[in-house]
Parts: C-alpha cells; sequence; structure tokens
C-alpha cells in the first residue's frame, strides 16, 4: 500500500456553481484530513478550491496554498491556508505542487483546472513523474471531456495504456481508495507516448 502524506487538488475558483460541486469539495477535504493527509491546492480563496481547504480545515487538517505573487497581489488568495508558497510565475506553482504531493486529484473546473489536470497527465505519459491520478467525476462533470480522450484513442493519438493513467470516481469518499490502488505507473513507459 502506497503511503500518503499530500495530495495535491486542481479545481475551480468560481463561486457561480451549482452547490453539490461545492458540498463533494468540502467532503474530500474532510476526508484528506481524517486520515492525516496534508492538501495542497492553488491557495484561491474562493470556489471549490476554498470549499475543499474549508472542509479539510474543519477536521484540523493541514493545507498548504501554492500562488504565484500575481494572484496573491489581486488577493485572490486564501488567508486560511495554514502554510502558504508564494512563487513568481504559473509554471513555477504547477511543478511545485507536482513537485510535493504524492497524488493529485481534479475536481470540476474550468480551462485552468483542465490545463492543469492535463499537463499532469502529460508528464506521466513522458514519465517526469509516476504519481497517481484521480478524477473526481461529480455528477458526470468530466464525462464530455473522457469520451474525447477515449476518442483520441480511437483516432490513435495516444495509445489505450494511456487511459490507464488516471482513476475515475463518482464520490469524494473513494478518492482515497483510489489513489491507494492505483496501478503502479512505469516510468519507462515514455517509449509508448509516440505512437
Amino acid at each position: 500500500m502506497k503511503k500518503l502524506n499530500s495530495v495535491a487538488v486542481y479545481c475551480a475558483s468560481s463561486n457561480k456553481i451549482r452547490p453539490s460541486y461545492v458540498e463533494a469539495a468540502e467532503r474530500l477535504g474532510a476526508e484528506f484530513a481524517k486520515h492525516g493527509i496534508r492538501l495542497i491546492y492553488g491557495d484561491g480563496g474562493i470556489g471549490l478550491m476554498a470549499a475543499t481547504a474549508r472542509g479539510a480545515l474543519a477536521e484540523g487538517g493541514e493545507v498548504l496554498g501554492i500562488i504565484p505573487q500575481f494572484m496573491v497581489d489581486q488577493g485572490w488568495n486564501n488567508p486560511n491556508s495554514t502554510e502558504t508558497i508564494v512563487t513568481q510565475t504559473m509554471h513555477q506553482r504547477k511543478a511545485k505542487i507536482c513537485e510535493l504531493a504524492d497524488a493529485m486529484v481534479a475536481l470540476p473546473g474550468a480551462i485552468g483546472t483542465f490545463e492543469e489536470l492535463l499537463e499532469c497527465l502529460t508528464w506521466k505519459q513522458l514519465g517526469l513523474h509516476n504519481s497517481p491520478v484521480v478524477i473526481l467525476n461529480t455528477e458526470g462533470y468530466y464525462d464530455r471531456l473522457l469520451a474525447c480522450i477515449d476518442y483520441m484513442i480511437e483516432e490513435q493519438m495516444m495509445r489505450p495504456i494511456h487511459r490507464e493513467m488516471f482513476t475515475v470516481v463518482s464520490q469524494p469518499e473513494e478518492v482515497l481508495d483510489a489513489i491507494l490502488s492505483s496501478p503502479e505507473w512505469d516510468p519507462s513507459t515514455r517509449r509508448l507516448a509516440a505512437i
């Protein structure tokens, strides 16, 4: 069984989203805290980022926010995080999150969340990390993206084995089991990155 110390979460910063997404994010944060797992996230003070942190903090959990300086200057950071790392660029932020996390989880989000998730999967495909990646598909939010990935495989843009780089679950309480039971990804599979 893998040892989990920290899990990164990628998710929305929008406040104009359905309450069920917010509730699921809070439940996920609480699950991390109950199991002694540090939440790593983008330090956003609103939306699902804040909700996930709120859930963890309510259970006495540790919350590490990583945010670029320009976002702090805009007042977008979460003052309730137990620890904050301020980077100079978005690229540094993403690299630091990946460096410190034992696994990554994508909740519903917009293009920033998609970009983080897809870059994380790209790095895994290239053998730059072998951490588990889980998509929390709340209310089928990611169904269309998953269909697009299946279509990429059908069109031979990527190999079927790359569908094994991530696991999809529908409930926050399933995330930790999905991380712990995810198959070990062999970084040498970078040889399969090209079709």
